[in-house]
């Protein structure tokens, strides 16, 4: 068992309120006893479920030249959230580009980067035909290696559509802006949206929230803590609103071995204090890889 390749799978769904629409999400994982749900990130400004999943892959004959239970238990989450959530129906203080906004795939031990970009492909292959929605691959499962970041730029993930910095109702975009991968390539159904999928290096969350009201600072600051920005390396940011006099630095650390938290809370402190800003303690959306890896164990040597 200490030599299973293992890897894990994020998944954003654009929905925290609709108890009902994420408890059938979550009861589609029943029928995939191999795939361990080990962690629950909800945020119900943000109107947002992030979910990580682990197992085990394998090599073999397929045209993928990989198994894994983790593709079985996605596909059907993914299936489930476009039958019960309504992305017109949708309003939240984080952006997004579709019901299920956004899922990536991580290699953990054993596992290269080329093996979760195999099965990433796969599942992105079976989105498209079997439930019909725009599909946009990024990362090692690219030809190009393109980022998340320039899909959701290009098809305007980052500009809210609606009052307060809310993110609200159906995508406003024709999908021929930028050709999906797989799936549909006229539109977007309105109820559904477009599926970004992607599978890169282990990637940590952090959000710092920063009290105050003004919207246009935080961003400032967030522009100035990003690499993007001129800020700290492989650290990508967003401004966004949070909850009654709270607004908050959102942060992906794409390489957190070399630049973490420590270094983003340090920024955002200091950039803070300039604007007069009083700035919170960071927090962690999910767990450490290291940590993710232990719990998979424990999990299966339980057992």
């Amino acid at each position: 068992m200490l030599k299973n390749m293992l890897a894990c799978c994020k998944l954003y769904i654009s929905e925290s309120r609709n108890t009902h629409a994420l408890r059938m999400v979550e009861t589609s994982l029943k029928g995939h006893p191999k795939t361990l749900l080990v962690n629950k990130f909800t945020d119900e400004i943000y109107n947002r479920v992030g979910y990580t999943l682990v197992s085990v892959l394998s090599p073999s004959t397929s045209n993928t030249g990989i198994v894994s239970p983790l593709k079985e238990a996605v596909f059907d989450m993914i299936k489930a959230a476009y039958e019960f959530i309504d992305l017109g129906m949708h309003c939240g203080t984080h952006p997004r580009l579709g019901v299920v906004d956004h899922v990536c795939f991580h290699p953990l031990r054993y596992t290269t980067l080329d093996q979760a970009a195999a099965l990433t492909r796969s599942i992105a292959a079976q989105v498209g035909e079997e439930l019909a929605v725009p599909t946009y691959l990024y990362g090692a499962a690219h030809t190009s290696g393109r980022t998340l970041a320039s899909i959701r730029r290009e098809l305007g993930y980052f500009k809210p559509n609606s009052d307060k910095n809310q993110w609200a109702g159906s995508l406003s975009f024709n999908v021929p802006n930028l050709k999906p991968d797989f799936g549909p390539t006229k539109s977007a159904q309105n109820s559904k949206g477009v599926l970004t999928i992607g599978a890169t290096k282990w990637v940590d969350n952090y959000n710092v929230p920063i009290h105050c009201t003004n919207i246009e600072l935080v961003k400032k600051i967030a522009r100035r803590v990003s690499e993007r920005g001129g800020g700290l390396e492989s650290v990508q940011a967003m401004g966004l609103a949070h909850k009654e006099g709270v607004m908050e630095v959102a942060c992906n650390l794409l390489n957190p071995g070399q630049v973490g938290a420590d270094r983003v809370q340090a920024a955002v402190e200091r950039l803070g204090a300039e604007e007069g800003l009083n700035v919170g303690k960071g927090y962690f959306t999910d767990f450490s890889e290291e940590r993710i890896v232990d719990m998979y164990m424990e999990s299966v040597n339980s057992v």
